[in-house]
Formats: structure tokens, sequence, C-alpha cells
């Protein structure tokens, strides 16, 4: 493996432990988002340009952007005074422990299955591309209307909230 794939590597899981140990909920939200350029690094580094692209638009465009709005629309972005640890951090452990062992033995055993063989895919992102503004084209922008309608809902929501606080 490369000093490219390790200083990637580095930096995903430096975003994802500082989205998960930081106090301030907007700088969690936006080590988040330094762990999902993490991983769309770490999809360009291994030639899946579309699926790179895509959490790049999807995930770093949207779904980041969306919680950083909607913590700072809806709430006070100031670490509780009351503290922000669960009392039963202990069984979360256990549990994420847990995840982790049977995550880590489906890995383990799916490397005897898979053929060792890699081929090239034939799909390109050009066609893919063509794919969704041809024949897609209707679906796209449906989920594009709806996901529109989810952000004005949710600044909606947000005002009135904002509104009976007062």
């Amino acid at each position: 493996m490369s000093f490219v794939f390790y200083a990637i590597a580095a930096l995903t899981v430096a975003g994802g432990l500082a989205a998960v140990l930081l106090k301030n909920t907007v700088h969690c939200a936006l080590a988040l988002t330094v762990a999902f350029a993490g991983l769309a690094l770490m999809f360009l580094e291994l030639d899946a340009q579309f699926a790179g692209f895509a959490q790049i638009l999807v995930y770093i465009g949207a779904v980041a952007i969306l919680v950083v709005f909607a913590i700072l629309l809806t709430r006070n972005a100031e670490t509780p005074k009351d503290g922000v640890y669960s009392r039963n951090w202990l069984a979360g452990l256990v549990i994420a422990a847990g995840v982790f062992a049977v995550l880590g033995w489906a890995v383990l055993q799916s490397v005897r299955v898979l053929p060792h063989e890699t081929t090239t895919p034939t799909v390109t992102v050009l066609d893919i591309g063509n794919a969704l503004m041809g024949r897609y084209v209707l679906p796209l922008e449906i989920v594009a209307l709806l996901l529109t309608a989810a952000l004005i809902g949710a600044v909606i929501v947000a005002m009135h909230e904002k509104e009976r606080a007062k």
C-alpha cells in the first residue's frame, strides 16, 4: 500500500474520532465532513470515480451541510452544562465492541470466498451520467424535488420552534 493510502486513512480516522470526541456540536459536524472527504478520497484512490464523486456531492455537499444548518437553526450549538456523556457508556462500549467483532469475523470469513482476480469495471462515469440525464432523468428530478421539499419543511419547523420558545 502506498503512502497516499495511509495519509488518507489517517485523515479519515482522525475526522471520525474528532466527530465522536469533540464537545462542540458544530465542530463535530465539521469533523464528520472531514471524515466524509477522506472516504471520498479513498474511493477516488481505488479508481471508483462515481462512488467518490457521489460521496462528495451527496455526503459532503448535502448531508454534512444540512447537518450544520440543522444544528445552527434548531438549537444552541454550545455544549450542554450537564455534560454530554451518558451514564450507560460502558454498555455502549460493549455493544460497539460486539458489533466490531462480528463485522471483523464476517470480513475474515469473506476472504476465502471472494475471487482473487480483479476485473476492470466496464461502466464508466460518462455512461452513468448519460443514463442519469437520459433514461433516469425523471426519477432524478423527483428526488431533487423531494429533497428540496424536505429542506423547506425542516426550515419551517425550526422557525416555528423558535417562535414558541420566545
